[in-house]
């Protein structure tokens, strides 16, 4: 049962964004229970969780972390982190608690820290799979052995349940591997027997700090407030402001439905939820409903594939530019020739492509018939082989011909402007997502293991 209003910080929308201290004293002063905050995510791509490191660098997370950790032990509330170490693996979960133990140390501090980890074994996924207990999310289909064993990290995504229990075991700090965003933030408040509708749709409006406000270049975070019958949400700097669109704005946020948000355990539904402003700066909102479902968690697997080398062209031509579409498929036919003259069946299974940007490198779609040409392009050649050895070599061989090739043949050769020498940089291994699936579970906990960070015991030894 609530027995009265829960207030969260949420000083940022990911540990290492940059947290900022007068916001977080603002919060502890209108009577914070609590800090909670995402530390990562899928959106930077799969190389995060395949190698097991951090987006960020190591100086910001220890910023943001000694701001939050000082300020947690000095109110003596919890300091809940979810996904640590941007993918949530157990390296990045890891590092995370490295990073955390040494600001403990500085601050002289000994908080009890709770580590959530999520990373999952391959041949119990096998087995799973194997019983029906994995499906897959459109558009991927039925999972296999081998795309399991292609993955480097596979991680199943933590709903509140575990970060519940640790708070319950009187966790300080919890450190938490993989959870979906919202999680992370509405677990302290569904422990203190906040309703579920509204726990969850506050964690979704804030999950990512100050991008709920209407001015979200002023300050890094939110306050929420969550009762029996709804929550507030406001920002944490005070030239800043909530209205109604901007929090409600915030569910088309990486979600294609803007009133259902599926979630494990159930789906939020804030199809009947009413915005109301209660202040020049501060939302109420009221009608969020949560709908019980089967349990699941989504897995993320990631994994190395082929190796890429890469070049990279200005060129501003001006008969060029006025036929970009010709010039890319005369040099692409022309690149693969040579590579196949070159070096024969040596160059393996490869692909080469050629991003042009200023014209569609993004898109990769022609430009509709019309479209004026543009000053200038960046051509970025990607040569992808079986090792980097070859993809190196196939950049070698393409090397005369992309820097030199003529719109028309019977001209003298250009010579475009290179961005580097030497030209070819070796990338390295291409990361790339191999799940899109969820599994069933009959347990919140049963796929998440639980371990404490005993800081008497670290410093003894």
């Amino acid at each position: 049962m609530l027995e009265g209003p829960v207030k969260i910080i949420v000083p940022t929308g990911s540990l290492g964004a940059g947290a900022l201290e007068e916001e977080v004293r603002y919060g502890l002063s209108r009577g914070a229970h609590a800090i909670a905050t995402d530390a990562g995510s899928t959106d930077s791509g799969a190389a995060y969780l395949a190698l097991g490191i951090s987006k960020n660098n190591r100086g910001s997370v220890k910023r943001d972390l000694t701001i939050l950790m000082r300020a947690a032990a000095d109110a003596r509330i919890p300091l809940i982190v979810g996904t640590s170490g941007q993918a949530g693996g157990d390296a990045n979960v890891n590092w995370t608690r490295d990073i955390a133990v040494e600001v403990a140390r500085e601050l002289g501090i000994r908080p009890r820290i709770a580590l959530l980890y999520c990373e999952q074994d391959k041949a119990d996924l096998k087995a799973r799979n194997a019983a029906g207990k994995v499906t897959p999310l459109p558009p991927a289909g039925a999972l296999d052995d081998d795309a399991i064993d292609a993955c480097d990290h596979i991680v199943a995504a933590m709903g509140p349940e575990p970060y519940v229990a640790a708070l319950e075991a009187g966790a300080d700090i919890i450190l938490g591997g993989r959870t979906t965003d919202t999680a992370v933030i509405a677990a302290f408040a569904l422990m203190k027997g906040a309703p579920s509708g509204p726990a969850w749709h506050a964690g979704k409006v804030s999950e990512c700090g100050a991008q709920c406000t209407v001015y979200r270049d002023r300050g890094s975070g939110v306050l929420i407030t969550i009762d029996a019958d709804g929550f507030e949400v406001e920002p944490l700097t005070l030239d800043n402001r909530c209205d109604p669109y901007s929090v409600s704005a915030h569910m088309l946020y990486e979600n294609s439905d803007p009133f259902r948000l599926t979630e494990p355990g159930g789906v939020l539904d804030v199809t009947d939820a009413e915005y109301k402003p209660v202040s020049d700066r501060m939302v109420r909102v009221t009608g969020s409903l949560w709908e019980p479902q089967p349990y699941t968690m989504k897995l993320e697997g990631a994994g190395r594939g082929r190796f890429q080398t890469l070049m990279l062209v200005g060129i501003q031509d001006p008969d060029i530019m006025a036929n970009v579409d010709v010039f890319h498929d005369r040099m692409l036919a022309a690149l693969y020739d040579r590579v196949k003259k070159t070096m024969g069946p040596a160059a393996g299974d490869f692909h080469i492509s050629l991003r042009m940007y200023g014209w569609n490198a993004v898109s990769g779609d022609r430009p509709p018939e019309g479209t004026p040409p543009p000053r200038e392009l960046g051509v970025l050649f990607v040569a992808t082989a079986e090792t980097q050895e070859i993809a190196t070599q196939i950049a070698k061989a393409c090397n005369p011909y992309f820097f030199h090739f003529p719109l028309k043949m019977d001209e003298e050769l250009p010579s475009y402007g290179f961005a580097f020498g030497p030209a070819d940089i070796e990338r390295g291994p291409v990361y790339e997502f191999r799940l899109n699936h969820v599994v069933h579970v009959d347990d919140p906990f049963e796929l998440v293991r639980t371990e404490w960070v005993d800081l008497d015991k670290r410093e003894a030894a």
